[in-house]
């Protein structure tokens, strides 16, 4: 276990303050404008490391990595707005079942996946809201 840091702690506090994914540039610079002086690269490496100990959920969009606080510690998956980047977290039975079955199918074991479905939240459909990217997306 990594010992807490004050840089730790800030990282932490700020991806909690965020509802959906965020990059690293983009919670880099929410913590620059509060007044932080840590540094780009101790923000990647401290997002890197929670998304590997289970504390932050990942996924690649785009060729870019986003991040967002766990709110649950079991394994799970997300339904995330393309537009406003809303994120709901879900468990999938079927997927689960589907990942085991076919990993026996071909002789694995101890099948892990991530499952993460990308659509319109009904507050950015009612709008008729185009889409872009959840990574530069407003949060809220």
């Amino acid at each position: 276990m990594k010992r807490n840091t004050w840089q730790r702690e800030a990282v932490r506090d700020a991806l909690a303050e965020n509802s959906g994914f965020v990059s690293a540039q983009a919670l880099h610079a929410q913590l620059r404008d509060a007044g932080s002086t840590i540094g780009l690269a101790t923000v990647y490496r401290t997002l890197t490391q929670f998304a590997t100990g289970g504390e932050a959920d990942s996924l690649q969009l785009d060729g870019e990595s986003l991040y967002r606080a766990c709110v649950t510690d079991r394994h799970h998956h997300h339904l995330i707005c393309r537009n406003c980047g809303r994120t709901v977290e879900i468990e999938a039975e079927p997927v689960e079942a589907w990942a085991h079955s076919v990993a026996a199918e071909h002789g694995f074991s101890e099948p892990e996946h991530i499952v993460d479905v990308f659509g319109l939240c009904a507050e950015c459909s009612a709008r008729g809201a185009s889409t872009s990217s959840p990574s530069t997306a407003p949060r809220g």
